[in-house]
């Protein structure tokens, strides 16, 4: 791969004409601490010496956005958090997102959890990173709340907590969410119920396309939903079905049964 050169880290300032994308960016924080020490023998310049330098150069908004997502792509928050703390704070504050999303990570690890409710709520962000956003924020929620009560939290007390600490309609596209199906997703599933409860495997591949389910949800869910819609009548039928039961070759009807028999189902 290709370096940058001292003088082009120097231009930078100037004219402002390098411009990094993040997958040369995952390039170069990927390489080995090796090939880090032969470059700088040669007179090169690593993601190391990028960030050193970085106390004396100023970088375009461009620049300043693809480190920050190359870093959270590689998952390196401390070098993250070292990267913004070089940024001067006019650029941590000018609400650029990716610069947004990296400050919120950090804080989500450093258990700075107030500063990551303030960033998540300060502005809207795209719909693409509203999992993982929506993921920090109830994660940092029951993160606290673990340690006020001392103990680990079940499913009914994160439950609860999701309940008391919503989404803000920053992370969130304001649709309700219903057992992790979307309202949109479920009308989807019932207006094909409502014209066949035995979808064929290719309607069900579909289904899952249309909604952004997975086929073993679709398929649960209309297993799920027959089941609810069976009459009570239907419930006591499937109870009372015939069965013949065996027992041991003494014939004694009062001993230890070795088996049941379905009738019905030949099983």
């Amino acid at each position: 791969m290709s370096y940058m050169s001292p003088r082009d880290v120097v231009g930078v300032r100037a004219a402002g004409s390098i411009s990094l994308s993040p997958g040369s960016c995952m390039e170069a924080l990927s390489e080995s601490s090796a090939s880090s020490a032969t470059a700088a023998a040669g007179g090169s310049v690593t993601v190391s010496d990028f960030l050193q330098t970085k106390r004396s150069l100023s970088f375009s908004s461009e620049q300043v956005s693809c480190m920050c997502e190359a870093l959270q792509q590689s998952g390196d928050v401390d070098r993250l958090a070292r990267f913004l703390w070089y940024l001067p704070p006019s650029e941590l504050l000018r609400g650029q997102e990716t610069v947004l999303r990296a400050r919120a990570l950090v804080a989500f690890h450093r258990n700075a959890f107030h500063e990551l409710y303030a960033i998540l709520e300060s502005q809207s962000f795209d719909s693409r990173h509203h999992l993982q956003l929506q993921q920090l924020w109830f994660k940092a929620h029951y993160l606290e709340a673990e340690k006020i009560r001392g103990r680990s939290l079940g499913a009914v007390d994160k439950y609860r907590l999701r309940k008391k600490y919503p989404l803000p309609k920053t992370i969130w596209d304001g649709e309700e969410t219903v057992y992790c199906f979307k309202e949109k997703s479920r009308n989807a599933l019932k207006d094909c119920y409502l014209k066949n409860r035995y979808p064929t495997p290719d309607e069900k591949r579909e289904l899952a396309r249309r909604t952004g389910l997975t086929l073993t949800q679709v398929s649960n869910w209309f297993k799920n939903r027959r089941q609810r819609d069976r009459t009570p009548q239907q419930h006591r039928k499937s109870s009372k079905e015939p069965t013949l039961k065996l027992y041991k070759k003494d014939g004694n009807v009062d001993g230890p049964e070795i088996g049941v028999y379905d009738i019905k189902n030949n099983t």
